[in-house]
């Protein structure tokens, strides 16, 4: 099979969603598909014109003048050699090899790859994410109603799409790669430390969680903070939190994730929330806000602790309660580690294999069927 991914532009660093396109485009290459993952310098996609707040207008300026300059990078990520990488100027269908299956990746990527023409595929649509966060929430919405096979990695998006009116709908969770992300350092010698990942994005909450840190060191002054992530960090970060910024993965294994007693996750919505899935690989105790995707390994009370988003408050007493019970964060580690543990990237690239394949075969055969009728009229 021949299989594109569209992306929503060129990779500046790592990212989630990135990550996991790769990952599949490396377990799809490997079991012999041809595999093409195209990376447009810039996007053409409508939007609804005077809906933007003045802060969005702004990042969106910065946005175009780095798609302009920026070089891509994916030296972040281990990609086949086999992988097909491409780097292109727009989204343009000439950019677009012929195959048997194209995916858009992201809601900003659906009215180009409907644009293609037959002979790039049988149309997909991977959600990752609900991202009103990143445009117009009737453009996000619609998205979700087009003609395209759509494949949701959580339970929390299946049902969103049914909500949304949405069909051919696949339930393919992501996952972890227990080889990479798994524990090293034993639960119950680990010191009071906590780990969060910082994002500049208001969607991933990082406020919030800066502030139940803080409510959780008046508590336990002994705590040690970790924080990790791409973005520059604010000056209103307190100085007593440590910053990795862009840490190599092999950072981020051995001394942030086996490094800490408790990970931290404070966004107000995710897809599928990955980094905290990788912390409970390692053997963290999961501490969250539930962003939705979370849902689908962290149980509140048997695999981690939830409350709801925008609730520092409430965050920082699920904080202090593992802090102060060692044998409750240790009972809680275990349970998320095993819980992740269901979560693999053969069985999700199975599934999405077979999907392709199924969905490929139907329109062949529907195609034949036409031309068939054809010759007999």
């Amino acid at each position: 099979m021949r299989i594109t991914f569209l992306m929503p532009r060129y990779p500046w660093g790592p990212s989630g969603g990135y990550k996991v396109v790769y990952e599949y485009a490396n377990r799809l290459v490997s079991r012999g598909h041809e595999v093409t993952v195209v990376h447009p310098r810039r996007l053409k996609y409508a939007m609804l014109p005077g809906r933007l707040t003045l802060r969005n207008r702004i990042r969106r300026v910065k946005t175009s003048l780095t798609e302009l300059t920026a070089k891509p990078s994916t030296n972040w990520y281990a990609i086949d050699g086999r992988v097909q990488l491409k780097f292109v100027a727009n989204s343009s269908p000439e950019f677009i090899p012929d195959g048997d299956a194209v995916f858009a990746t992201s809601w900003q990527t659906v009215q180009s790859v409907l644009r293609y023409a037959p002979k790039s595929g049988s149309k997909f649509y991977l959600v990752q994410g609900y991202e009103i966060w990143d445009g117009h929430d009737e453009l996000v919405n619609a998205t979700w109603r087009l003609s395209l096979h759509k494949v949701v990695v959580s339970k929390w998006l299946l049902d969103l799409g049914k909500k949304l009116g949405a069909h051919d709908v696949e339930y393919i969770p992501n996952a972890i790669d227990g080889r990479v992300y798994r524990l090293l350092k034993p639960i119950e010698t680990r010191p009071l430390q906590v780990a969060m990942a910082f994002s500049a994005l208001s969607i991933k909450g990082a406020a919030d969680g800066i502030k139940a840190l803080a409510i959780a060191r008046s508590e336990f002054p002994e705590m040690k903070v970790v924080l990790f992530g791409k973005d520059r960090l604010p000056t209103w970060v307190p100085g007593w939190m440590k910053y990795y910024r862009d840490p190599p993965q092999g950072v981020i294994v051995n001394e942030i994730y086996n490094g800490s007693r408790v990970f931290l996750s404070s966004s107000w919505a995710e897809g599928f929330a990955l980094p905290p899935a990788e912390a409970a690989s390692c053997g963290c105790a999961i501490v969250a806000t539930d962003s939705g995707g979370i849902r689908d390994y962290v149980e509140n009370g048997l695999t981690g602790l939830l409350s709801p988003p925008r609730s520092p408050g409430l965050l920082a007493a699920n904080l202090c309660l593992l802090l102060g019970d060692k044998n409750l964060s240790e009972k809680l580690a275990e349970a998320g580690r095993r819980s992740v543990q269901g979560f693999s990237w053969e069985r999700s690239a199975d599934l999405l294999e077979a999907l392709i394949c199924k969905v490929s075969a139907r329109q062949k055969n529907q195609k034949e069927e036409k031309e068939r009728a054809v010759i007999a009229d």
